[in-house]
This record gives structure tokens, sequence and C-alpha cells, in this order.
């Protein structure tokens, strides 16, 4: 009677084996505003006054709203336009697509294009880099449409890219006709959706080498040298700004999305409708200061800190240490009583786990809020045990003392 107790065990920890093995990992989303958060923006609203149509103050690693006036507003970007233009540059860059070095032949359409301009030539011959610099330093509308046709050939078809990218992102109130931001009818977003689309340009921080420089010569292959100036003000006089993009045209008057970086803390700030360029400097500026004193940023883990042990045997004597791939810091709200706690996603799927692969990822939260996420890595080589391997570790447990 007792074997027989044994024996339906054993079957049934063979049949719970098999479904742990298909289950799926699950992710966890942030959660959104709560009534509080909103009481606090509200009451932010009346300290900060903000002369813009409307504006945004976002912690960008988490997503947080710390500020809103009229975010969702549909109004006209101007040249912040090119955020997404310089994402999907930044995308093709860092996916292998092409390389910064690239040669660009510039088109007499782009030589052609109005407004402000890095003085591209027809027929000139530029690098990818080159290009990145006249769009994020001096917001060339020649850069932007010489770049557009290098990667899908024409500026048509490149725009046709920037809206299925901005659904993807979940820009609802997105519709671009261009990839300059000259003004054009149908050409619309929102703060709401530029601080969207500037969360994902920030996941590419080599943009920030160019956004974030106030003067650059480019001289090479030129009998007269082009000198970029910088749009972006902020970049010189605001402590830790580094870019991203601003934007003017008599209809849209003055935007911007500005960022700067302080003691590890990043905020994120989007104007939009300014009356002129000093009001917008000055909301932008007054915004990412109120963030900077409402934020801190502390180091949850350092590359190579151990994560979590993952068993592959029931024994445990199959098993790698998942790893931090880099330092994560976290940005903590000043004041608070901080509950930080982490959720690992480790992919269950590989038969084989390499040394410094990556495995899965870890989520960072505070107060029940996504704040960060890091790579997770196999700190070794191992195997997965397979179902025989796993039925004699269910044997070994069953039958300790041997059958």
């Amino acid at each position: 009677m007792k074997k027989k107790q044994k024996v339906l065990t054993l079957t049934s920890i063979i049949l719970s084996l098999f479904f742990l093995m298909g289950l799926c990992n699950i992710s966890v989303k942030a959660e959104p505003l709560t009534k509080s958060d909103r009481a606090e923006i509200k009451a932010i609203k009346s300290d900060l006054n903000i002369d813009a149509k409307s504006a945004l103050l976002i912690e960008p690693s988490s997503g947080k709203v710390i500020f809103e006036k009229n975010s969702h507003e549909k109004l006209e970007p101007a040249s912040v336009t090119k955020i997404m233009t310089m994402l999907l540059s930044m995308e093709a860059v860092d996916s292998g697509k092409i390389s910064l070095s690239d040669k660009v032949t510039v088109s007499e359409n782009a030589k052609k294009m109005g407004g402000s301009s890095m003085l591209l030539d027809t027929g000139e011959v530029r690098t990818v880099e080159d290009l990145l610099k006249g769009i994020g330093i001096a917001s060339g509308n020649d850069a932007a449409v010489a770049m557009a046709e290098y990667l899908s050939g024409s500026e048509e078809s490149f725009v046709d890219l920037m809206n299925k990218k901005a659904q993807q992102l979940g820009m609802k109130d997105t519709v671009f006709k261009n990839c300059t931001g000259l003004s054009a009818e149908g050409h619309y977003t929102t703060a709401y959706d530029i601080g969207i689309m500037s969360r994902e340009l920030l996941k590419h921080p080599t943009i920030l080498k160019y956004t974030g420089t106030y003067m650059e010569t480019i001289s090479e292959g030129r009998k007269s040298p082009i000198e970029l100036v910088n749009h972006n003000k902020l970049v010189r006089f605001f402590n830790g700004c580094d870019g991203l993009k601003t934007g003017f045209t008599s209809s849209a008057k003055y935007c911007i999305s500005a960022t700067s970086v302080r003691d590890g803390v990043r905020m994120l700030a989007i104007v939009m409708g300014s009356p002129t360029y000093k009001v917008r400097n000055k909301d932008a500026s007054m915004l990412m200061n109120y963030g900077f004193s409402k934020y801190s940023s502390k180091n949850v883990f350092k590359k190579g800190d151990e994560v979590e042990r993952v068993n592959l045997s029931k024994s445990g004597n199959r098993y790698f240490i998942a790893k931090a791939s880099a330092d994560l810091n976290v940005v903590f709200e000043k004041g608070k009583d901080n509950k930080v706690t982490y959720r690992s996603v480790i992919d269950k799927n590989k038969k084989e786990y390499r040394k410094n692969q990556k495995v899965g990822y870890c989520d960072v939260y505070v107060n029940g809020e996504l704040a960060g996420k890091v790579d997770l890595s196999s700190d070794r080589n191992v195997k997965k045990p397979g179902v025989f391997w796993n039925l004699k570790d269910n044997i070994r447990n069953v039958f300790p003392q041997g059958i």
C-alpha cells in the first residue's frame, strides 16, 4: 500500500514539473497616478507660475509626472518634432543598421529646406554623425531631411516610420507630417507625447553628446567650415542641461523639451506655446529646478552585484547567480518614507546559460511605482537539466534511502 502511494506521489511530481516548465514569466507595470499624486500636482500648479500654453515635468527613469499644465492639449511642436527624427536615427545606429561613420550624400531636396539649416550643399557628403550634430545642435532642417532620406529613401517614407513609432510608444495624440517640424496642416502633438518620445530618446545616451554641445565646427571636406551653435541656450546657462530640443515657428511659438542631470537625478521638462524664448527658458528652468529640489538619487545595484540565485534543478546542484549588468541608481522623493522593493524576471526557456549572457532583468520599485530597471546576466556557463535529470532528482527526493 505504501509503495503505491509513493508511485502516485512520484507521478504527481513529474506532472507538476512539466506544468511548471510551461509557465511564462509575468511583468509588473508601474501603478498610475493616485488621488494624492493628482492633488499634489494640483497644489504645485498654484506655486509654479507657468506662462506657456502647455507644460510637463517628468522624472524620466520612472516616468512619474511631477507637474503638468494642459499636457494633453494638441499643439504644433515646431522643431521639437526632431526628437522623433533623432530617435529613429539612434535606433538605427545602436541596432547596427547604420553606423556613425556612414557617408550620406545630400540631395537637392534636403539642401532647399527652409528654416534652420546647417548650410549643406547639394551633392555634399557628410557622415551620419555630422548630420546628427546638425540636427541636435543647429536644428538643421536640411540635416533632418538628409538623414530621413538616407534611412528610408524619402522623407515621406520616413514620416510613415515616425507615425508608426509614435503609435508603438503610445503617443495617442500625435500626427507627424514631416521630419523637421515646419508648419503643416495636421502636424501636431502634446507635451505628454513629447515626454514619451523624449524618455525613449534618453535610452540612447550617445545623442546627449550632440544635444549637450553648445558650439561645434565641422570642417572636413569643406572650404568654409560649418559653424554650429545650439539653439538651446540652457545647455550653456543652466547647470547640468544636456538636451534635448528646442522649436519655434510663428504659429507654434516657442517650444522645448529640456533635460538636465544633477547628482544622479535627471529631470525632463516640456514647454509648448511660450510667447518668447525667454519665457520658454524661464519656465523650463523653473520646472527642472523644482524637480531637483524634490528628488535625490541613491545607488541600488552596482555592476556585478548578486541579485538572485536561480536553481535549475530540485536538488539545487545546478544553478547560476543572476548579476546586475550595470550600475542602477533610482530616484527618491525627498522627505518621504520610501520603501524599495524589486522583482527579477528570469528567462526560464533557455536550455543553456552562458557566462555574462543576459538572462533577464530586475525591476526596482519605490513605494510600489517602477523606478528603475537593470539587465541581469549569468555568472557562469551551465546547462539546464533535461527531463531524465529532473526525474532522477524527483526519485531521489521520494526515495531518499534508495529503492
